[in-house]
């Protein structure tokens, strides 16, 4: 143990992070934020940290909580500002992850068809004298492949199993697992112009590069219409305010203006009688939402010294929706205004194949298609957390495992990496920690 603690001193110490501030790598405030001096961001914070209780809303502080849940505070999904990870086993809970569900169709607002029985995502927990709608088992299918030069890597995709289903079987269900995302930089990507976003959408490939990104039009609360959608994995959330009311429903089990009725599905009369109370929060949205817009993305590292990774990147085609910049952002609040966001994505939706598909549309997403992840602050991952869990599921425990099942419009990209020389896949990774 003492000699894991002297390595992993070292790496923080070369990756130029303190080991006593590594924990606060993915929650520095952008310049020009004072944080601790501003009430209302002061207040979003503690709210964003708040364990919320069993209590009625008014009654005690924190009181909200259920009937049904995934867990009872924000920063549970998003730990230390970062991302969540999977099981890596059936024994082990979901802690961090969760699981979307739908049926076959449509809903009014044009999303996904919550399942009649659960609503649009399990929940594993519930309140006192409330059965969990069920509990979930991750196991791992063993993928075996070889680079190009004959070296051989092992990938894993999840399997998941439901069991306890307090609410019949879930045979006819479509479901998607994933992981909680990091929480640095949203407010900067909020504030990239909506047309330079669809500027680079190529739906038709006109340019025959086999890249073909395009918007995912959603439910704007707000508006009560149809527009651009930029956040969640799929791109299903127009701004902040509506993705911190999705959370806030979905994981919590906390109503909102935005959202005012409980995830309830037939035959959950608790859920069903919590509905009277009417929405329990509002100004706590905004709140939230206001204290994820100061989060700074971490600064690059090292960014001489990997030139040539960078190189490589940009030659293997992962540029292509990884794109460097998104430009500047445009906001009426100063430390947001005028900044320049290099976020590598497109924020755009990209089929990415079989291997990575969940079959589960979500508005105008197709069940093979992603957003773009940004990733910036991803070289950071293994400091902050002891472990990389990337793409939606977590199912890649190293970069190289993550670009590895690309497929789709990232198959090129793919195979650039699958076939470059041993020094060229390190040179092209080192690049990726310097984010």
């Amino acid at each position: 143990m003492e000699r894991y603690s002297l390595i992993v001193a070292v790496f923080l110490l070369l990756a130029g992070v303190a080991p006593a501030k590594a924990q606060e790598t993915y929650l520095r405030s952008l310049p020009g934020v004072d944080l601790d001096g501003t009430p209302e961001l002061r207040e979003g914070r503690r709210l964003f940290n708040l364990h919320f209780l069993d209590r009625p809303v008014g009654e005690e502080a924190g009181g909200g909580l259920g009937p049904h849940f995934n867990r009872n505070a924000c920063s549970t999904c998003h730990p230390r500002g970062g991302r969540g990870s999977a099981p890596n086993g059936p024994d082990e809970p979901l802690l961090t992850a969760l699981v979307r569900l739908s049926v076959s169709g449509t809903a009014a607002n044009g999303g996904p068809l919550p399942h009649p029985r659960y609503g649009g995502q399990l929940n594993t927990r519930g309140i006192r004298d409330v059965l969990p709608e069920a509990e979930v088992s991750v196991s791992y299918e063993v993928v075996q492949g070889t680079y190009g030069d004959g070296t051989a890597y092992v990938l894993r995709r999840p399997q998941l199993s439901f069991f306890e289903l307090a609410y019949g079987p879930l045979d006819d269900a479509l479901t998607s697992f994933r992981i909680g995302q990091p929480i640095y930089g949203l407010g900067l990507l909020e504030a990239v112009p909506v047309d330079e976003i669809r500027s680079w959408a190529d739906p038709d490939d006109r340019d025959g590069d086999g890249v073909s990104g395009r918007m995912n039009n959603v439910w704007g609360g707000s508006l009560e219409t149809a527009v651009p959608g930029r956040f969640g994995w799929k791109a299903n959330e127009p701004d902040l305010v509506q993705q911190t009311a999705a959370a806030f429903l979905g994981d919590i089990g906390i109503t909102s203006n935005y959202f005012p009725e409980h995830d309830c599905g037939a035959g959950q009369e608790v859920c069903r009688a919590a509905d009277a109370q009417g929405p329990e929060v509002d100004r706590a949205v905004q709140l939230v939402a206001g204290y994820l817009r100061t989060i700074a993305p971490p600064a690059r590292r090292d960014a001489v010294s990997i030139r040539r990774g960078e190189a490589l990147f940009d030659e293997a085609g992962c540029a292509k929706c990884h794109r460097p910049t998104l430009g500047l952002t445009a906001s009426d609040k100063a430390y947001l205004n005028g900044v320049q966001v290099d976020a590598y994505t497109d924020l755009l939706l990209h089929d990415m194949g079989e291997g990575l598909a969940d079959g589960r549309p979500d508005f105008e997403a197709i069940g093979r298609e992603w957003r773009t992840p940004p990733l910036w602050g991803i070289g950071l991952a293994e400091t902050v957390h002891g472990r990389f869990a990337l793409l939606h599921d977590g199912r890649a425990r190293s970069l190289e495992e993550a670009i590895l099942w690309h497929g789709g419009e990232g198959e090129t990209a793919r195979e650039a990496f699958r076939t470059m020389a041993v020094g060229d896949r390190a040179a092209l990774v080192a690049f990726l920690k310097s984010l």
